[in-house]
Formats: C-alpha cells, sequence, structure tokens
C-alpha cells in the first residue's frame, strides 16, 4: 500500500475509531465523502447485497417448509448470483461487484451456523433466532475482500471496484495492508470506510511502570461513574440525559408527520442525528477514559457487572447511557494489548459491605441502603461507600492476579 504523505485532515465525526481487537487483527474505520454518482454506485450495491442475503434466507426458509436438504452456500451461490445473473429478472445484479454479493451470501450463511450453534448450546450467550429479512431503512454496508482488488492509492484515495476513487479523510497512516474494507452508510447519511489491518502484537505494548502504586480497583456507578485508587472520581457524563429533552421533541415531531411524506423522512433524519451524537460522544468520552486510565496503572482490577441484569431493573435507562458494558470490554482490550494486568472481580464479591480495615460486613444492605454514601464500621473506621469498594476490588483483584500468574516483578510485593 502506498504511503500517505502530507497533512491529515480528520473528520468531525469519529474519523479513527478503534472498535475491538481479534487476535493481531484491528479495525479502522474513517470518513469518507463520495460523489453524486459513486453514491448512487454505492445504493446500487446496498440494495443489491440486502436482495441476496434476504434470498438466501428465503431459499432456506422455502426448504425447510417443504421438507427439502438444506441448501449449502455453493449451491445458493450458483443459484443466486452466477445463474440469476442471466436472468432478466436479476441482470442488474451484473452491475456491482460479485465479492459484494458473495459476501452478502457469505454473512447470510454465518448467520444461520450461529443460530445452529446456538440452538446445540455451542454458542456462548443467550440464544438466538433464526436470520430475518434485511430491510432498506437504518445503517448499511457492504464488504469488499481482497479479491475485489480494491486499493489505498498514493493520492490518499480509496478504488473500489464499480465505485471509482472515493476521497478518504484520514486521521493516521493504516499500519499494514488492509485485508478488508467494509463501506458503511450511517441512518444520518454518513459514510464510512472500515479496515481491517494486520499488526504486530507489541505495536501497542506501552513501557511498564515499576511503580508498586501503579494499580488500581475501579469501582463503577450511577452517581459516578467510576472511583479510582485514592478516591480519584471520574464523573458520569449523561450523554443522553443530556439530550434526552431534545430528543423527545424529535419524536414528537416525527409522530405527527405522515406516512411516506417527505416531511416524515426529515424528521425521521433529526431522530437519527439526535441518537448519533449520543452514541458518538459516548464512544469518544469511553476511549479517552480507556486510554487515561491504561497509561497510569500497570494493573487494573474491575468488577465484572451482570450489566444485562441491571439494565432490567428500575435504572436501566441510567445503565444503558452509562455503557458500563461498552467500558469494560475496551478496557480490557486496550489493558492486553499495552502489556497491562487486568482482572475481572467476581461481582458476587460483597465490596461495599466489606469494611477494608477489618473486613467486617457491616456496610449497607438492601435496596434503602443505596442511598448510604458513607457508613461507619464497628471497629471504628469510617468510608465512603464506593471509595471503600475500589480497596476491596483492588485487593481482589491483586489476589487473583498473583494466582494466575499474571504479575510482574515489583508489582507482586505491594
Amino acid at each position: 500500500m502506498s504511503t500517505l504523505t502530507g497533512s491529515v485532515r480528520s473528520s468531525t465525526v469519529s474519523v479513527a475509531v478503534f472498535d475491538r481487537c481479534t487476535g493481531v487483527q484491528l479495525r479502522y474505520r474513517f470518513r469518507v465523502y463520495p460523489t453524486a454518482p459513486q453514491r448512487q454506485s454505492l445504493a446500487r450495491a446496498f440494495g443489491c447485497a440486502r436482495v441476496i442475503y434476504n434470498d438466501c434466507v428465503a431459499a432456506r426458509r422455502r426448504a425447510q417448509t417443504e421438507g427439502l436438504p438444506y441448501p449449502t452456500a455453493a449451491v445458493l451461490s450458483k443459484t443466486l448470483i452466477t445463474d440469476a445473473k442471466r436472468t432478466p429478472a436479476r441482470a442488474w445484479l451484473a452491475e456491482v461487484s460479485s465479492v459484494v454479493l458473495q459476501q452478502a451470501l457469505a454473512d447470510s450463511d454465518r448467520a444461520y451456523r450461529n443460530f445452529f450453534a446456538s440452538v446445540k448450546g455451542r454458542r456462548r450467550g443467550p440464544r438466538i433466532g433464526p436470520p430475518r429479512f434485511k430491510r432498506r431503512s437504518g445503517a448499511q454496508s457492504i464488504r469488499f475482500t481482497r479479491n475485489a482488488h480494491f486499493r489505498v492509492l498514493g493520492n490518499g484515495r480509496l478504488r473500489l471496484p464499480k465505485v471509482g476513487e472515493v476521497k478518504v479523510a484520514w486521521s493516521r497512516e493504516l499500519p499494514s495492508e488492509p485485508s478488508s474494507v467494509t463501506l458503511i452508510k450511517s441512518s444520518t447519511g454518513k459514510y464510512y470506510a472500515s479496515f481491517v489491518v494486520a499488526v504486530d502484537d507489541d505495536a501497542d505494548r506501552l513501557e511498564p511502570l515499576t511503580d508498586p502504586e501503579a494499580e488500581t480497583g475501579i469501582d463503577l456507578g450511577l452517581k459516578d461513574f467510576a472511583v479510582l485508587r485514592g478516591g480519584r472520581v471520574i464523573a458520569n457524563p449523561r450523554f443522553f440525559a443530556r439530550l434526552e429533552r431534545r430528543l423527545k421533541k424529535a419524536h414528537r415531531e416525527l409522530s405527527r408527520k405522515a406516512k411516506g411524506s417527505a416531511n416524515r423522512a426529515k424528521a425521521r433524519l433529526r431522530v437519527a442525528k439526535v441518537h448519533e451524537k449520543i452514541k458518538d460522544s459516548r464512544s469518544d468520552w469511553i476511549d479517552k477514559q480507556v486510554k487515561a486510565v491504561v497509561g497510569e496503572n500497570q494493573a487494573l482490577y474491575a468488577e465484572g457487572l451482570n450489566v444485562k441484569g441491571l439494565a432490567r431493573s428500575r435504572a436501566a435507562k441510567s445503565v444503558h447511557d452509562a455503557a458500563f458494558g461498552m467500558f469494560l470490554t475496551r478496557l480490557e482490550s486496550k489493558a492486553h494489548r499495552a502489556g497491562r494486568v487486568f482482572v475481572k472481580v467476581d461481582r458476587f464479591l460483597p465490596s461495599t459491605r466489606l469494611c477494608s480495615v477489618c473486613g467486617a460486613l457491616t456496610g449497607p444492605t438492601g435496596l434503602s441502603g443505596l442511598k448510604v454514601r458513607t457508613w461507619a464500621c464497628g471497629c471504628g473506621a469510617r468510608h465512603d461507600r464506593d471509595a471503600n469498594a475500589e480497596v476491596n476490588i483492588r485487593r481482589e483483584g491483586r489476589r487473583l492476579a498473583v494466582e494466575q500468574g499474571l504479575f510482574a516483578a515489583g508489582l507482586a510485593e505491594n
């Protein structure tokens, strides 16, 4: 891949967003600005990919209903793509890259394999249902692999088959040749290119910290987002709560528009923009907090929350707004890549009730105990509930880290 030279200009919304790390593969996302003809070509590709996906779902549903053998991916590829292009009803499939169609078929096949694995108990997490038909609304995406011969040019543009050279707002250079690129159109009409690249294991590794106090427990909560070592508090930004009134107003306006009208489409876009602002602000804030916490500590111990259970409680709206699951997932991924120690403490540890001085369970209990911010133990110690929980989480996390042999020399002695 050609090296990008000269200054680069960042996009206004999440130009380079790190999603997740799988082994040594990372995903980099950049804002792209296709021209009007290129937007038409992309719309055609989005539609063709959606048609192939839905045709695959329909074919397998029909086979199940009629008691026929399960159609394999090879059979579907021949009948729904190769043979269909020769028919007048599906001749327009030849107007887009065949790789896009094959990837849509692969997505459908993967969705069915995940469904069968879930039914047989071979897949982690809750059971999932069979694949459903895709609709035209919402975000849309297509994927190009190396077989499509996409390329990042020396002038910084992205060349896509049957689309052309698309302008990209680069915020950083790609560390290696991308193995695939996914073109995404958001619900607000913005376009992004998401590259999958392979990097070295030590590419993001940080220098180890030898300070014995460079470790922290992380007590998550709704009043304060997190409490770290020494009583340091990360305030809860409450992004959804800030824009909730604006969102309610946008939804009211949407409900008053006639279905199918141009005004309803405009109102839907206003609702989508509010949701996008909340999502992007939250994601950017979490990335910054994760980077700061990982950079300041050699060892991190977090409580393993039952986020799904909390999301079904009376505080569900606030739990979703805080995005604890997103924070813990990115923190764990970033810590492992940076060479830091990360341990999740059992969520059943009574970190709030346990006195960090004498070890007695004398802290507040029950729903009424949630309002108690400070409490006194019989041993004479007086605790802030969150700071006390952080100490207990840190001690338990350190114990687990020693058992698992995760500690570097120097920190284990603290």
